[in-house]
Parts: C-alpha cells; sequence; structure tokens
C-alpha cells in the first residue's frame, strides 16, 4: 500500500506505453481473458456491475473492475462479487512493483491498479471480465485489455482538457479504446444514452471500420434496487451486451428470465440507494451525483418516486465541480440544507459552500465535518418532522462513500463493506 500511495505523486498520466512495457514483463496476463468494456461518462459503474452479475448468473467465472471505490481499493476487483482479498492485494502489488522497476517505469496509481486486476483474473481463471474503463478509452490504460464487445453509457463534457472541447471529441476518444487492440478484429458497440447527432458520428465511426453499432431499446420489464429510469437504461445496455456475448462465444445461451431475475437482487451501492432501518422506514437516499449531469438524472428520479416531497440534504462537492449548477437544479426539491466535508483535501471548505448557497437564496441548516454526530443531527431534523421523506446525500462520490463507512453496520444494505478497512480513494 505504500507502494501504491507513493503512485499518486505522478497524477493522471494518459498513454498506454508504460502499461504495455508493464504488461510484457508481467506474461500478458491481459490476454488470458475475455473483456467487455464499458466506457461513458457517467453510469459505467452500474453498467459493469450489473453486466457482471447477468454473466455470472449464467455460470461464467467473472471478474469485475471498477473505480473509484467508497470504502476499499478492494472494491474494485471482484471475481463473482468477491472482492480481492488484502494478501492477494498485497502480493499483487508488489508484483507490478518489482515489474516497474526491472524496466525503470514509474506508473500512475491507477495504471498500477488496473495491472494488478490484469494478474489477479489471469491466475484465477476468470472467463470474462466487466471492465469499466477510467477516463477516456484511447488512451485508458484499460484498452491493453480490449475485448471484442465495447458499452457505452453517456456522453458528457468532462476532462476538457484531455478528452476534447466537444461531446462529439469525448465520444471518439472513448469509442476509439477499440484501436489499442493490435488484433485488428471486428468490434460491436452497445451504446445508449447519446443524441441523435452523436447515434449518427457513433455509426460513421464505427462503418469505417467495418464494426457493428447496436442501439438497445430501453426494456420497461426491468426492475431493480436502485430507483431511477437511467439505472433501467445501464441495465438494457448490459442485458444487451451479456446476450451479444453468449451469441459470439457459444456454449451458454442467453435466459432472458434469469438475467430479469438477477438484476433484481443487483443494487449498485451508492447511487440512488434506499437505506430502510429495522421497522422498514426509508432513513438515507445515498447518490453519488457529482456533476450536473448526473444531478439531472438525481432530480428526474426524486420527481418520479418523490413528487411533492422536499429533503433535508447532506451536502457536500469538490473544488472543481460546477456547484452553483448542481444546487440550482436541486433546489426545489431540498428543504434543509447541510453542507459538510471530509479531510480529503479537494473537497470545497464550508464557507464556500455556504457562499454559493446564499448567492441562490438558500439558507444553511446546518453545516459541520462529515461525522457519525453530524449525520445523527440531520436524521433526527428529518424524523422529528415526522415524515416519510429520507435524508438524502449527495454531491460526491467521495462523501458517499464516507457515509457508507459510517453507515455499514447499521444498515443490511451496507454489509458489503463490513470488514473492509478504508484505503486512499482516487478517481484514477
Amino acid at each position: 500500500m505504500d507502494y501504491l500511495n507513493s503512485r499518486l505523486m505522478f497524477g493522471m498520466v494518459p498513454g498506454l506505453e508504460s502499461t504495455r512495457k508493464l504488461c510484457e514483463v508481467l506474461g500478458n496476463s491481459q490476454n488470458k481473458f475475455k473483456t467487455i468494456h464499458v466506457v461513458g461518462t457517467n453510469g459505467k459503474g452500474s453498467t459493469s456491475y450489473y453486466l457482471a452479475g447477468v454473466l455470472q448468473a449464467h455460470g461464467f467465472r467473472t471478474g469485475l473492475f471498477t473505480s473509484p471505490h467508497l470504502v476499499s481499493l478492494r472494491e474494485r476487483i471482484r471475481i463473482d462479487g468477491i472482492p480481492i482479498g488484502e494478501a492477494d492485494l498485497d502480493r499483487l502489488l508488489l508484483q507490478v512493483k518489482a515489474a516497474a522497476e526491472q524496466v525503470h517505469v514509474e506508473p500512475t496509481f491507477f495504471e498500477v491498479l488496473t495491472l494488478v486486476s490484469f494478474l489477479y483474473y489471469a491466475e484465477q481463471g476468470v472467463d470474462v471480465v466487466s471492465m469499466e474503463a477510467g477516463m477516456g478509452g484511447r488512451l485508458d490504460s484499460t484498452a491493453v485489455a480490449c475485448g471484442d464487445i465495447v458499452v457505452l453509457t453517456s456522453i458528457g463534457l468532462e476532462h476538457t482538457e484531455i478528452l476534447g472541447p466537444t461531446e462529439e471529441a469525448i465520444l471518439f476518444e472513448k469509442m476509439a479504446i477499440v484501436e489499442a487492440d493490435e488484433r485488428r478484429v471486428s468490434k460491436a458497440f452497445v451504446l445508449g444514452g447519446i443524441s441523435d447527432s452523436l447515434k449518427k458520428e457513433a455509426l460513421d465511426y464505427t462503418q469505417k471500420r467495418g464494426d457493428e453499432c447496436i442501439f438497445p431499446v430501453v426494456r420497461n420489464d426491468i426492475e431493480l434496487p436502485n430507483l431511477g429510469h437511467h439505472y433501467i437504461e445501464n441495465a438494457s445496455l448490459s442485458l444487451t451486451a451479456a446476450e451479444k456475448f453468449m451469441r459470439q462465444n457459444g456454449g451458454v445461451a442467453y435466459n432472458d428470465a434469469l438475467a430479469l431475475s438477477t438484476l433484481k437482487s443487483l443494487s449498485w451501492a451508492g447511487r440512488m440507494q434506499k437505506l430502510t432501518d429495522a421497522q422498514g422506514r426509508s432513513r438515507y437516499i445515498l447518490d453519488g451525483a457529482h456533476n450536473s449531469h448526473a444531478v439531472r438524472r438525481l432530480v428526474e428520479t426524486l420527481e418520479k418516486y418523490y413528487h411533492g416531497c422536499k429533503f433535508h440534504c447532506v451536502f457536500g462537492a469538490l473544488k472543481d465541480k460546477d456547484v452553483g449548477e448542481m444546487l440550482r437544479l436541486m433546489s426545489p426539491y431540498v428543504s434543509h440544507w447541510h453542507i459538510t466535508k471530509t479531510p480529503y483535501p479537494r473537497f470545497r471548505e464550508l464557507s464556500d459552500l455556504r457562499q454559493q448557497l446564499e448567492s441562490l437564496g438558500l439558507p444553511v441548516a446546518s453545516e459541520g465535518e462529515l461525522n457519525r454526530d453530524f449525520l445523527n443531527s440531520v436524521d433526527a431534523a428529518a424524523l422529528g418532522e415526522n415524515t416519510s421523506t429520507p435524508v438524502l446525500v449527495t454531491g460526491s462520490l467521495y462523501m458517499i462513500g464516507e457515509t457508507v463507512q459510517l453507515l455499514k453496520n447499521d444498515y443490511d444494505a451496507l454489509s458489503f463493506f463490513r470488514g473492509m478497512t478504508p484505503s486512499t480513494n482516487e478517481h484514477r
């Protein structure tokens, strides 16, 4: 872990040169399993998670690679839903460290974890990995494991200094993850959540390459624990990708009834997730919406499932987010703002959040560091109003992770995280 944390100083370095060098030294473990890549602006994690669950239900030994984590790094690397063990994580981190020293490469935090996942999936004999890309696609370190199916969830403006200034440029950066594959075989793209103009651009791109382009219909028969139509959209993508994978690889027939039954039990933690107490009362909604695109989906969901309700909202955000727009979008659905932050240095100061709210004419009900006492005080305030409206916690995945850590022993919906030791959380 000391070695991994030392990688943070290198920040984010787009490109595949270091990853390819290290893969070569480590035996190209990424070639020993099949990969379905999931790229996009928002929705990558849930789509990857649903896809892995459906593949596992059909009998495939299935890896899942996601980022960031909420509580522990171990969450990012799973096989059949079980996170990598601490001993295996330590052992493989040291293996990557030794390889890096051998070829005089300084890999980034994300590159190291990507390489650890390749080694782990290969040695554990997985059949297929549902692999969420980090940032972009073309220069993302996961690209060296590119398989024959790519799922694209959505496109929005993000990391424009690296991915490009327009949605079209970002679309091509993400779809170009396939260009890292030196086999030059035909690919299948499963695309959702994009505008008609972007669909045309995607079609042009795939036709020039001789690839298949699939735009799945959003199904109306999917039931999920996660609230929100956008999760139905993501699950629809995962079903199409799973069916396509099984048709390509033969041996196992896709069973739609089995897939739908499986999705009913798959709750993607921290994303429109309800926490219900022993009396059956909804006490919290956790949602990691951390940009305007995601907040729009959040308020659409609140309008549908909690029409006319106003929430006590625990809100915190990072310094690089458009907080003003996020607050403006949420304001019709919030009765009381409770602003907070964690010790993570990228968090906005409480004084800044207070100023942002006051400029919009929105008073602050309470403020403080995110801890158990702070959450209890907000919970008590909401319960004191004797309504059935839960407390909404949103604004940052980092904050959701801290909330999960604080509440994991109180709610069965968070039992996955019990016994996990918190570790450094970085997007990359």
